[in-house]
């Protein structure tokens, strides 16, 4: 047998999530070198494997990737629940400015742990104090993602995060480009288009585009902010970002609750990513979501970060699934106005749109071999007639079997190959005990 035969990885027997959302059956899935080799069928499969995985139940899929989440408030779960808006201003930025280094290291082990034992292979980060940190602990883990910078030049902001001018915030981020590597890469940020001076969120942009970066920051995520930006600049935020010449590097616009039908048009003529985050935004507002996908723009899934409730896309998707037909399908009677194969596109497919990585988000060949395994025999998923159907109804986080991220696996039958669970459990707990204003904050 040729050299030309052997790969990495051979998962035999397998049914896979297509391209197209439907699953497919009595296949082989060969992978090497951090991509797919070759889908062949597995009757007629020459391929050998350094490692075998064999089907079974299993179903393939693309792994979800979270186009929005917050590695920096890991330790903050809970404690959102049932606050008064606007949070992020009354906790969540002045919790995230009294983290140290301990603290952020373990939010992000912590994160990564949760994102890799629910099935999410890839992420976008909206920013934090230590980029750097994130990336030692999450390239470890062998996770894919961009990072960024907290980036806010208020004067209201906690002094720990705030840059001291515009173009100081431009050389941190570009600092931080020059740090990472691998499968993580930069992403420049503000804060919120309204939480920054004019000249930081210029001053951003415009760097995004000189340095072939994708940009993004919370986008119309309060109807507050959008009418405080008409009265600071005039317009809408999406009309002005496109008249003053500041869309034209890639962007990732999580939230986008509320929007005009001219600012759709702009997302879709710029094709800017969408990323909505329905756990967080229930409280907010809901999206124009149908518009938006008819318009051609790309939606993707994020989570907002554990404070909200946790990483598992699959319970997003199904949130989804229900604020959609309340508040979109009913009045029309349209039942399916946000189909299965779509929200689980929107988790896979939309998300790397978001994380502007190519070819991800699809099983077929020379794509990236990022793609997990959902065991459909649990009594919850089986027996189904519709099996797309079912995961988005009743899958979960908890159903992952098997996690790989460009060819490796970081976990195999629930066992994380990547991180020490039980060291970090252990460090979690004593980062608790020497600082209890981590549990106590208020």
């Amino acid at each position: 047998m040729s050299d030309g035969l052997c790969c990495d990885l051979l998962l035999t027997n397998a049914r896979y999530l297509s391209p197209d959302m439907t699953v497919v059956s009595g296949k082989a899935i060969a992978i090497r070198d951090g991509r797919i080799l070759d889908i062949p069928d597995q009757a007629q499969c020459p391929y050998r494997g350094n490692t075998v995985l064999d089907g079974g139940s299993l179903l393939w899929m693309p792994g979800l990737v979270d186009g929005h989440l917050h590695t920096s408030q890991q330790l903050l779960r809970g404690r959102l629940l049932d606050e008064k808006p606007v949070i992020w201003k009354r906790v969540n930025v002045p919790f995230e400015s009294r983290l140290d280094e301990e603290s952020s290291r373990l939010s992000a082990l912590l994160a990564a742990m949760e994102m890799i034992s629910c099935g999410t292979t890839g992420f976008v980060d909206a920013g934090g104090k230590y980029p750097e940190i994130y990336a030692q602990v999450y390239a470890a883990a062998g996770l894919r993602g961009r990072l960024s910078v907290m980036t806010n030049d208020n004067p209201l902001c906690p002094e720990s995060l705030r840059a001291p001018s515009a173009s100081a915030a431009v050389e941190r981020l570009r600092a931080m480009r020059e740090s990472l590597g691998g499968l993580l890469k930069p992403i420049y940020s503000v804060t919120t288009p309204t939480a920054v001076s004019e000249e930081a969120l210029r001053a951003v942009f415009q760097a995004a585009a000189e340095d072939g970066v994708p940009v993004e920051t919370h986008m119309n995520e309060y109807a507050s902010e959008v009418t405080d930006f008409i009265e600071r600049y005039g317009e809408r935020p999406f009309l002005w970002l496109e008249r003053e010449g500041l869309l034209s590097a890639p962007m990732t616009a999580p939230h986008c609750i509320f929007l005009s039908q001219e600012e759709i048009a702009v997302l879709a003529r710029r094709q800017v990513r969408v990323v909505h985050c329905p756990f967080s935004n229930c409280g907010k507002g809901v999206p124009p979501t149908p518009q938006l996908l008819a318009a051609g723009v790309p939606v993707g899934l994020g989570t907002d970060g554990s404070a909200h409730g946790g990483l598992d896309l699959f319970r997003e998707m199904r949130l989804f699934r229900g604020v959609m037909n309340v508040t979109r399908g009913v009045g029309t009677a349209d039942s399916s106005v946000m189909p299965a194969g779509t929200l689980l596109a929107m988790a896979t497919q939309g998300g790397a749109a978001a994380l502007m990585e190519p070819g991800l988000g699809v099983l077929q060949k020379g794509a990236p071999a990022d793609l997990i395994a959902i065991n459909t025999d649990a009594p919850h998923l089986w027996p189904t007639q519709n099996l797309i159907h079912t995961l988005v109804e009743s899958a979960s986080g908890a159903d992952v079997r098997h996690s790989i991220v460009n060819g490796k696996l970081l976990m195999r039958d629930r066992e994380l190959l990547t991180i020490d669970a039980d060291r970090v459990r252990r460090e979690a707990e004593r980062l608790f005990e020497r600082q209890p204003w981590l549990q106590s904050w208020k």
